[in-house]
């Protein structure tokens, strides 16, 4: 009992920062704007969020300066993109490379360094149940955040007016132009939410996950995220499934190592990875109808003057 429940609250930890960024990017993308510098975005916002938590003391502020980062750096992707009209896999790129070099700078003074972990939530008796207590009241509040933000991004794509507007933009920029909606303004606003979710992911890492700060900590999660939209059809309701998926193969990954399966350990590293890229092979092959990709995604839009 006590190891099963090691293993799911593992696998909680090893989600979380997938599903934050996966949301965002979600929403980036049903607005019609794939943005590949997830990975960049995310590695920025664990610098800048553990030097906000050592600086501070406040793992809170240390999550906003994760957010701040990720946000002004999704700020350059769209004076790109969508001010320049510049192609919009390239710029996402150079976004990945340009956070990586950016993130090693800003935690250059930071490496060697502990923070004080998020607080676990903790109620009395409740916590307590066995096996399900510290899995459903035991987390700390960036799990909690990471269901409560999807719920959200749900509740806004399929039930408001404004969720109705964006995606219509990412199935059609000219016809949602024509009639009058703000295509630009809008796709900015989905780029901003993208980039605050990768930064609030990137910084979960060193201020909940591990308490100190290493380069290139994220490790490729802001590629399992992008793959992770792919994955849930764009639909939030799969994200979830594939975020805690992809989550159980990290973790699992793990454990085959700790019991010494006869297996090279470098091929178990590589486990996550690979099983991305099997996921994404039989999706592609699974569809019959044609992709459910927004239609204008990647699409350069330029506003008739």
């Amino acid at each position: 009992m006590e190891l099963v429940e090691a293993i799911v609250l593992a696998v909680l930890a090893a989600s979380t920062p997938l599903l934050i960024a996966a949301t965002g990017e979600l929403v980036t993308e049903r607005a019609g704007v794939l943005n590949l510098g997830v990975e960049g975005m995310m590695i920025v916002g664990a610098a800048c969020g553990f030097a906000g938590a050592w600086l501070t003391g406040s793992t809170t502020l240390g999550a906003l300066c994760g957010i701040v980062a990720g946000t002004l750096l999704s700020l350059i992707f769209a004076m790109m993109t969508l001010g320049l009209a510049v192609n919009q896999v390239a710029t996402g790129l150079a976004l990945t490379i340009l956070g990586i070099g950016l993130s090693g700078l800003i935690g250059a003074g930071f490496v060697g360094e502990k923070v004080t972990p998020a607080a676990h939530l903790h109620i009395p008796g409740l916590t307590d149940i066995p096996l399900v207590g510290r899995i459903l009241f035991g987390e700390d509040a960036f799990v909690y955040l990471s269901l409560a933000l999807l719920v959200g991004v749900w509740l806004f794509l399929y039930r408001t007016r404004a969720g109705l507007v964006l995606r219509a933009i990412g199935d059609n920029h000219v016809s949602a132009h024509a009639l009058g909606y703000p295509v630009l303004r809008i796709r900015l606003f989905a780029v901003m939410f993208g980039g605050a979710c990768a930064g609030l992911a990137g910084a979960y890492l060193p201020l909940a996950y591990t308490p100190f700060f290493i380069p290139g900590m994220t490790a490729g999660r802001g590629w399992i995220a992008l793959a992770l939209v792919v994955f849930s059809s764009w639909r939030p309701g799969l994200l979830v499934v594939g975020a805690y998926l992809f989550g159980a193969v990290t973790i699992l990954q793990l454990h085959a190592q700790g019991a010494g399966f006869g297996i090279p350990s470098q091929f178990m590293s590589a486990l996550p990875y690979l099983a991305t890229v099997i996921v994404l092979v039989l999706i592609s092959r699974a569809r019959t109808g044609g992709s459910t990709a927004p239609a204008a995604l990647g699409t350069v839009f330029v506003p008739d003057r």
